[in-house]
């Protein structure tokens, strides 16, 4: 789950991370009352939305007195923010931070972030701040500096030592480094966090160090235990989709294609996508419907799948373990009647039970479309849109 900017800043000040006053404005109006509470000078107004290279979209400005950041406020408010890391749709801006600007010397860049190679939480860090870390990685690979953390010790103050003289720091810079890296580690260990990156860190003309941005995201699976965290969720920023099959405990992921797959496992879900695009079509969705599904959860996929409203045929394909297959054709059958299914279903059953899903998927008299192999459904997916399209 991701949080905007001034949320995080909001977490990370209070571990003892220095970030810029501000605040966060939903009209014109509200904007320029918080320009007027930094002193009615210089400040920058920030789209929130859930995204990066906001600066190179638009999405933020420095602005020169109130009447400036009323201007611009009123330009991006309600807008749709578009950046390399949206769709063509872009974000939707529905709130500002207003900060007071920065007498900037230097800038670093900070994250932490989990390496599943080495299963451990490790620290990228480098002398060149604001820019995107995809683009810091390809255009300048040595400048990034990597410390993975052991779990058992957790940051120690020589590794944060450290990391502050690599990175070029002297003096009393050294001490305010460890205590940056201390705070972020302690919010991203006490907070179930995925990632926390600071991007830029920034050194000031004063000599001290301020978050000028900060990003954070979480762990869905610890939410659970966070209420605190959990209640910081902006649906607004998610895909609508997204979010319905978030709610009803289901990993999806949207896309820009019109077959829509239901599958059971990321591994068959991602060779199935593959499949459909062998044979020439293109994936609305990854869906992945677990373990152990039962009828009414395969109905929920549907559902799901169908609030796309791009979508003309339907793929589900389940290699059943855990799963059953007659569970996952009952539920394939329930959605058929219950929601009035008008596409065209293609089925693949395989692994437990597969004869008996099989019989009740043929007994059904539903126009359901079966197939043995993989191959065999993406293929008749595929084949099943120029049908549909006819008839529209």
């Amino acid at each position: 789950m991701d949080i905007h900017e001034h949320q995080a800043k909001d977490i990370l000040a209070r571990f003892g991370v220095p970030v810029p006053k501000g605040g966060v404005a939903f009209s014109p109006e509200q904007a320029a009352f918080r320009c007027r509470e930094l002193g009615g000078g210089r400040c920058v107004v920030k789209a929130q939305v859930h995204s990066g290279g906001r600066g190179e979209a638009g999405g933020v400005k420095l602005c020169e007195g109130e009447a400036e950041v009323r201007d611009f406020a009123a330009s991006l408010l309600g807008t749709s923010l578009v950046t390399k890391q949206t769709d063509a749709a872009g974000k939707r801006i529905d709130r500002l931070w207003v900060e007071e600007a920065s007498a900037i010397e230097r800038e670093l860049y900070l994250g932490f972030v989990l390496d599943r190679k080495s299963e451990r939480i490790m620290i990228v860090a480098s002398g060149h701040g604001g820019m995107e870390i995809e683009d810091l990685a390809e255009e300048d690979p040595e400048s990034l500096i990597r410390m993975v953390l052991d779990p058992a010790v957790g940051l120690a103050e020589y590794q944060a030592r450290e990391l502050a003289f690599k990175l070029g720091l002297q003096g009393a810079q050294i001490g305010q480094m460890v205590t940056v890296l201390k705070a972020c580690y302690r919010a991203y260990r006490d907070l179930d966090a995925m990632m926390v990156e600071i991007n830029p860190l920034v050194v000031c003309e004063d000599s001290s160090l301020v978050a000028l941005d900060a990003k954070m995201s979480f762990d869905t699976n610890a939410l659970f235990r966070r209420a605190e965290v959990a209640a910081l969720r902006d649906p607004g920023q998610e895909d609508p989709r997204e979010s319905f099959a978030a709610d009803h405990g289901l990993a999806y992921v949207g896309l820009d294609g019109d077959i829509g797959c239901i599958i059971n496992g990321a591994g068959l879900a991602m060779a199935s996508m593959d499949m459909i695009q062998l044979a020439g079509g293109e994936p609305a969705n990854f869906l992945d419907i677990g373990g152990g599904a039962s009828p009414e959860r395969v109905c929920q996929a549907f559902r799901t799948v169908l609030s796309d409203q791009n979508v003309s045929v339907i793929l589900v394909n389940i290699f059943a373990g855990i799963n059953r297959c007659d569970w996952i054709a009952n539920g394939v059958i329930k959605a058929y009647t219950e929601l009035g299914i008008e596409l065209p279903v293609v089925v693949r059953l395989s692994g437990t039970n597969v004869e008996a899903g099989r019989k009740l998927i043929a007994e059904s008299g539903l126009p359901i479309i079966s197939a043995d192999t993989l191959a065999e459904a993406a293929e008749a997916a595929v084949a099943a849109r120029p049908t549909l399209i006819a008839a529209q």
